[in-house]
């Protein structure tokens, strides 16, 4: 019977962190500088609480993991491939916010670099298959299973998880290493994309990385 609930075989499975970036995960990124500091405490203080003391560790712990287990671990920001970015999506010019080529904004967090050899994709519109080569990337590793954790879980982060369905992989998402800007956001997302793949925490992942599974 095919089915979703499928476990990684790490020699055709990929780990995908989508935008976890200075622009947009950063109290001081691009996003957010033009906001003031009660505006912004209002708007994302909670979100970010969450982020730095939860999500980000996690995050941190499942790329730990995965580089243990021989998983591919790849990353996609935001970021155009201009400078004034006339080349990104037009949601993203109606959207009003442009990471310009070669930016600091473009670039992944610190506490979530990419390796020497890891690949890491810029992408100039919501979905990584609609303006990078993954696709072609991912076939050419061999990669049949493809793990997403990122930001933000209802946008850039669906966004992925169902193209990569249609484009037939099996997708697993990592639930509490995905977030959004609120609660309420988060769990109708989670509850959205769940006929589109396997959802598993954290932990979860790791034991069946360590092989601890039943």
């Amino acid at each position: 019977m095919l089915t979703r609930e499928v476990p990684l075989d790490p020699t055709a499975s990929a780990l995908l962190f989508i935008d976890v970036q200075n622009f947009s995960a950063r109290r001081d990124g691009g996003e957010f500088k033009h906001m003031s500091a009660d505006h912004f405490a209002e708007q994302y203080g909670a979100f970010f609480g969450v982020f730095e003391t939860e999500t980000l560790p996690r995050m941190r712990r499942l790329r730990d993991a995965a580089r243990s287990a021989k998983l591919e671990v790849m990353y996609t920001t935001i970021e155009s491939l201009t400078k004034d970015g006339r080349d990104r999506s037009l949601d993203y010019k109606i959207t009003g916010f442009n990471v310009p080529k070669g930016s600091w904004d473009g670039k992944p967090l610190d506490a979530l670099a990419p390796a020497d050899d890891e690949i890491w994709l810029p992408k100039s519109s919501s979905s990584v298959f609609i303006s990078t080569n993954i696709d072609y990337v991912l076939r050419c590793l061999g990669v049949k299973q493809l793990v997403v954790s990122g930001l933000v879980t209802d946008q850039c982060v669906e966004g992925a998880i169902r193209d990569a369905c249609d484009l037939g992989y099996l997708v697993t998402q990592v639930t509490d290493a995905c977030l959004t800007y609120t609660p309420e956001r988060q769990a109708n997302s989670i509850a959205a994309i769940k006929g589109y793949c396997r959802q598993v925490t954290t932990d979860e992942l790791i034991k069946e990385l360590e092989g601890d599974t039943p």
